[in-house]
């Protein structure tokens, strides 16, 4: 076994019980982009998005709008 074994052993985790993870708690991304012409910036955009599960953003108190009809089938 090797040092770096020993110090911190892996556990594998599958691609769906990491995103499962991160849905149950929210995730917010953010990000900034700036759109220049010849060294004039002329659009500025700071985006933020939260990400996650409808219960999770129940618990959290954030209301999302519900249909109130069925959409055609």
């Amino acid at each position: 076994m090797s040092p770096r074994d020993q110090l911190s052993p892996q556990r594998d985790v599958a691609l769906v019980d990491l995103l499962d993870r991160l849905l149950a708690g929210g995730v917010v991304l953010g990000g900034d982009i700036t759109l220049s012409i010849a060294d004039v910036d002329l659009v500025y955009l700071q985006l933020r998005v939260l990400l996650g599960s409808v219960p999770s953003l129940d618990e959290l108190g954030l209301a999302l709008p519900r249909a109130t009809k069925e959409p055609p089938a």
